[in-house]
């Protein structure tokens, strides 16, 4: 007997064991948000007020799943120093703002699960890893997408 067409057609891939999404119990993802606020901040330091972190992080809270003023706490904190830091610097470079965002992604992610539950993640700090490392390595593609948005926007 020959092989029998598929009275549907082959319209697309078929959906078998090597396509189902991953679901992991631990973040990988790096979190888009901070990144991209980040990036505005450190391009433009006076676009973003100070304040700007508290309801920014409120919104993140309620999409991230983080407990409700974590996220604001933590971004307002970083926004006050990275205030600071804009007072006290002359001049940076991109890669004092590479290392400033890292150090501040770094610090948001780990706050955060210490946060969510500080006994039992204490020793569980391993777990941030790959997102810490996926996010330092993600910052310079959102610095160069944020910067092409703001030449953008001043030109038009």
């Amino acid at each position: 007997m020959a092989d029998q067409a598929d009275p549907a057609g082959d319209r697309g891939p078929r959906f078998d064991d090597h396509a189902l999404p991953i679901i992991t119990d631990y973040p990988i993802l790096p979190p888009m948000g901070l990144l991209v606020i980040l990036a505005w901040r450190l391009i433009r330091p006076g676009y973003w007020a100070v304040w700007a972190g508290f309801p920014l992080g409120l919104i993140d809270d309620i999409f991230s799943g983080q407990p409700f003023g974590s996220a604001a706490f933590l971004w307002s904190v970083i926004f006050i120093l990275l205030e600071t830091l804009d007072r006290k610097a002359v001049r940076r470079d991109y890669w004092q703002d590479w290392l400033i965002a890292s150090i501040a992604t770094t610090i948001v992610l780990i706050c955060g699960m210490l946060i969510v539950d500080f006994q039992s993640n204490l020793l569980r700090l391993d777990l941030l890893v790959p997102q810490i490392l996926l996010s330092i390595l993600l910052y310079p593609f959102v610095a160069r997408l944020i910067g092409a948005i703001d030449n953008w926007r001043v030109a038009s």
